[in-house]
C-alpha cells in the first residue's frame, strides 16, 4: 500500500533546536533556584516531553516537581523561538512534498506547537499538527501517530514518520508505521537520512 501521509517530528528533524530547548529548561530551573541541566539532562530535553523530563529528574521531590511544572507552564516561550534554526531548504522541501503527500507534525511539544507554526509561518505546509496536549500519552507511545492516521482516514501503513530519537522509532513501531531516522541517534534504524532532500527517495521505496 503506497504512502500517502508523511508525519514529521519537530525538534531535530525540521529544526536544530537544541540551543532553544536547553535555554528554556535552564531558565525554568533558574527561576526555581535549581542548577542548570547537566550533559545527561541536556540530551534528555531533546527527546522527552516536559512532564517526562521533570518526572525523570525531580520525581522524587514532589513539591519541587510541582513548582517546575507550574513555572514551565507559565513561561512565555517567545524569547526562545529565535534560537531554533530551520534546517536548510525546509520551506522549499515541504512545498514540493505537499504536491505529492499529505503532511502532519507529531511532537512531544505541548503549548508551543501552535507557536512554532505561527512564528515560523509553517501553517500552510501542514494539514495537521499534534502535540502532547492532544493525546492521552506522549511518545514513545503511538497515540500521536495513530491520531494523525485517523485524521486522514488512513491505515498506519499508509503513513511514514520521520524522527530523530529512539522514542520516535518506538512510537512508529508501536503504531505499525514506517520510520525514517534523521541523524544517527537511532542506531538500529533501517532507513536513515542526514538531509531533508534525502527523505523522498526513501519514501518512494517503501
Amino acid at each position: 500500500m503506497a504512502v500517502q501521509l508523511v508525519i514529521f517530528d519537530c525538534d531535530g528533524v525540521l529544526f536544530a533546536s537544541g540551543e532553544a530547548n536547553v535555554a528554556f529548561y535552564n531558565e525554568v530551573l533558574r527561576r526555581c533556584g535549581q542548577p542548570e541541566l547537566d550533559d545527561d539532562g541536556e540530551a534528555a530535553c531533546h527527546a522527552l516531553a516536559s512532564a517526562q523530563l521533570f518526572e525523570k529528574y525531580y520525581g522524587d521531590r514532589p513539591e519541587l516537581l510541582a513548582r517546575l511544572r507550574e513555572t514551565a507552564n507559565a513561561m512565555d516561550y517567545g524569547p526562545f523561538y529565535p534560537l531554533m534554526r530551520p534546517h536548510e531548504g525546509l520551506y522549499e522541501f515541504l512545498s514540493a512534498l505537499r504536491q505529492r503527500y499529505k503532511t502532519a507534525m507529531a511532537t512531544n511539544r505541548g503549548k508551543t506547537v501552535g507557536g512554532v507554526l505561527d512564528y515560523f509561518q509553517l501553517e500552510p505546509y501542514f494539514d495537521l499538527a499534534v502535540g502532547v496536549h492532544d493525546v492521552e500519552r506522549p511518545k514513545p507511545h503511538p497515540d500521536m501517530l495513530l491520531k494523525c492516521a485517523r485524521h486522514f482516514s488512513l491505515e498506519p501503513r499508509e503513513a511514514v514518520y520521520v524522527g530523530d530519537q529512539p522514542g520516535d522509532a518506538a512510537s512508529a513501531a508501536a503504531a505499525g508505521m514506517s520510520f525514517i531516522a534523521m541523524g544517527d541517534a537511532v542506531r538500529d534504524a533501517r532507513d536513515v537520512v542526514s538531509r531533508l532532500e534525502q527523505i523522498v527517495p526513501l519514501i518512494e521505496r517503501l
